[in-house]
């Protein structure tokens, strides 16, 4: 099963909900922190990568030998990742997306590819949870592929949880193509309904099923509430504005592990969503180094 946590806007409490989701579920889980432009999810869980896998993108070099400046490779480019300039092809690799329609359809067969780093993969573990969470090169822009290559590498586990992007962008949209269920993390507040609507938009027109959790829920009023009757949205959960709360973030420390009366909520949330078999147990200490 997978399940992808996303939300319209970014500080709602997203990776809050997949992390302690992630540890309440506890055995067989995959969670991947496709937030790959701001990884955190190894922060509350304790963990150092075991494993590091380079990601990178085909893009084109040219043989200026073979090359006729025919513009075909940048006439089929819809990225404008190649240009004829004069009496020389040139290749801007920022710009390549790594379709490869410039080396297919090149008649002098005079484009080849090379690998680009976009990025890197991470792989680490705490208790049952396993973490594959993607980093973005600095002063990279093309997430969606380091993204789709995180989704990849989760094979075998019976959940995978997907901690996508923020927003409504087209990397949140690779993060959550595909899942079973969207859960849509917001507050109760007027930007958290404007983004909200946005992403429960987005999330339809992809034709995912979504349900909500409202987090800080005794803030702000109650439109949230109305507009999730209205659209026969389901709330989840809602997870209240405690300081103790905030104080086991800045700490760095799962909501489970500092208030263990906090898991009835995450294993009614695992249960909802279809996460059978999850009891409201307490455990100690959740962090672990691999």
């Amino acid at each position: 099963m997978i399940v992808a946590i996303a939300s319209g806007k970014g500080g709602t409490g997203k990776t809050t909900v997949a992390v302690n989701l992630a540890l309440t579920i506890g055995r067989d889980v995959h969670l991947l922190d496709c937030d790959v432009e701001a990884p955190n999810a190894h922060l509350f869980l304790g963990t150092r990568p075991h494993a590091r896998i380079e990601i990178g993108i085909p893009v084109p070099e040219i043989d200026h030998e073979r090359c006729t400046l025919c513009a075909e490779c940048s006439r089929v480019c819809q990225y404008n990742a190649i240009a004829v300039l004069g009496n020389r092809a040139v290749v801007f690799p920022e710009l390549c997306h790594g379709c490869g329609a410039c080396t297919l359809l090149c008649p002098e067969r005079a484009i080849s590819e090379s690998p680009r780093s976009i990025g890197v993969i991470e792989e680490s573990a705490a208790r049952d949870v396993r973490l594959i969470q993607g980093r973005l090169n600095v002063g990279e822009a093309l997430v969606p592929p380091l993204i789709r290559q995180v989704r990849a590498r989760a094979r075998g586990a019976s959940t995978v949880l997907v901690d996508a992007p923020p927003g409504t962008s087209c990397s949140m949209i690779a993060a959550v193509r595909g899942a079973d269920v969207v859960v849509l993390v917001t507050e109760p507040t007027p930007f958290g309904l404007n983004d909200l609507r946005l992403a429960v938009e987005t999330v339809r027109a992809l034709g995912l099923t979504c349900g909500v959790v409202i987090n800080r829920s005794d803030v702000g009023d109650d439109r949230v509430h109305a507009y999730c009757a209205a659209e026969g949205l389901e709330i989840l959960a809602e997870i209240p504005d405690d300081r103790r709360i905030a104080e086991a973030y800045s700490r760095g420390l799962p909501m489970i592990e500092a208030l263990p009366e906090t898991r009835p909520l995450f294993a009614d949330l695992a249960n909802r969503i279809g996460v059978s078999g999850v009891r409201a147990r307490v455990t100690g200490d959740v962090r672990a180094s691999a």
